[in-house]
């Protein structure tokens, strides 16, 4: 069941709270969709095929880390000249960075089942933050966390992990001049809700589109450099996975000023939500 769509307006601030649910319909005929449709097929076809090729070539490049970091280890024992022990040392910052990136995309890559596991919600913020995190750098974001606590939720993780990435790749969108990104975690006790709030200084969304951005195809931005961005299924895709994990979504936007997107999700599993 859809929890009740919300909105309302303050001091020219749009909200949405709720999974929304289209109120007009989208001006788009049946064989547009039909074809819209056929598009994305191929394109999830593609991805498929390119996630699967990924996820191979990053074993593969593990190894060859592990290798590197073992040998990076050899050389520091011993009596070791200062100069060379400072270029081992650089060698091993580097690899384990490598390899932490290396395993998060395998653990994304493996968390495609449905079954959920109590999960550290700082973890897993962090692991979103650092796939990011050269993205980010690349269009001068900068960005600020504050953990109110650590929670650990039973939910599936790579689910999680796709919502937050979206979220935080909409908003390095919506700041193409650079800006900064802001995300807090907080524990909502009375709610029995765990929310992620994930704000930017970008562009805002309009009042008129702010209710049907959860809607499929529906889109307020075109397609990247490269070609990412612009299809409309995003943030539907993230509605689809709050909904089975039965938590709510809420989203804040000033037009000129920015936008806030919250993402709640249950601390404890219910009858409701055990599935």
């Amino acid at each position: 069941m859809i929890p009740t769509l919300e909105t309302r307006r303050a001091d020219s601030m749009s909200v949405v709270e709720g999974l929304p649910v289209l109120s007009e319909p989208i001006d788009i005929s049946a064989s547009e969709e039909t074809q819209a449709l056929r598009q994305q097929l191929l394109q999830a076809q593609r991805l498929s095929s390119v996630g699967e090729i990924a996820s191979s070539v990053a074993h593969e490049f593990n190894n060859i880390l592990t290798t590197i970091l073992n040998y990076a280890r050899l050389g520091m024992r011993g009596d070791v000249a200062p100069a060379q022990k400072q270029a081992f040392e650089k060698i091993l910052k580097g690899s384990n960075r490598a390899a932490a990136i290396v395993g998060g995309m395998l653990g994304f890559a493996r968390n495609n089942a449905n079954r959920r596991e109590t999960t550290d919600m700082v973890e897993l913020i962090e692991e979103v933050l650092m796939l990011t995190e050269k993205e980010m750098s690349k269009h001068r974001v900068s960005v600020e966390k504050i953990y109110h606590s650590r929670p650990s939720i039973p939910v599936v993780a790579g689910q999680i992990e796709q919502i937050l990435i979206n979220l935080v790749l909409n908003a390095r969108q919506a700041m193409p001049t650079g800006g900064r990104l802001k995300i807090e975690l907080r524990e909502n006790r009375e709610a029995d809700m765990v929310e992620i709030r994930v704000a930017d200084t970008g562009v805002g969304i309009p009042t008129e589109q702010l209710r049907m951005i959860f809607e499929p195809f529906y889109t307020t931005k075109v397609p990247d450099e490269n070609g990412h961005g612009g299809n409309g299924l995003g943030l539907s895709v993230c509605r689809q996975i709050i909904e089975q994990h039965q938590g709510r979504i809420r989203v804040e936007s000033v037009p000129g000023k920015g936008s806030a997107f919250t993402v709640k999700l249950p601390m404890h599993l219910t009858d409701r939500n055990d599935g």
